[in-house]
């Protein structure tokens, strides 16, 4: 797989594919995720899960966002250097945005 250069520019609301690392940090595995901010080269981005019951809550228009399967936001936040992304995928619509929106701010007591 190649990797995207640095001129790659993923956006808020960008679906992503990324390596993500195994919490043992033996292997990784690429796995979507949404794009909610950026600084610099650095994204902010939350895990998208295919597995609906380890989510918080489902994205009702996966297709559209690219997804191949029903697949839901899992309450994680996480950054990474743009550098890592493999390929953007899609993007939220607008139904999802709103959802994802009202979600972070009561993640991050906003």
């Amino acid at each position: 797989m190649t990797r995207t250069t640095s001129s790659m520019n993923c956006s808020r609301n960008d679906v992503v594919l990324l390596p993500i690392p195994f919490t043992d940090l033996t292997s990784r595995k690429v796995r979507p995720a949404i794009i909610v901010g950026r600084k610099g080269t650095d994204l902010f981005l939350v895990p998208v899960s295919s597995v609906l019951f380890n989510t918080d809550f489902p994205l009702e228009e996966w297709q559209g966002a690219g997804l191949n399967a029903p697949s839901g936001v899992k309450a994680q936040l996480a950054t990474v250097e743009e550098r890592l992304v493999l390929k953007v995928i899609g993007a939220v619509t607008a139904v999802d945005r709103q959802t994802l929106d009202e979600k972070l701010r009561t993640w991050l007591q906003l």
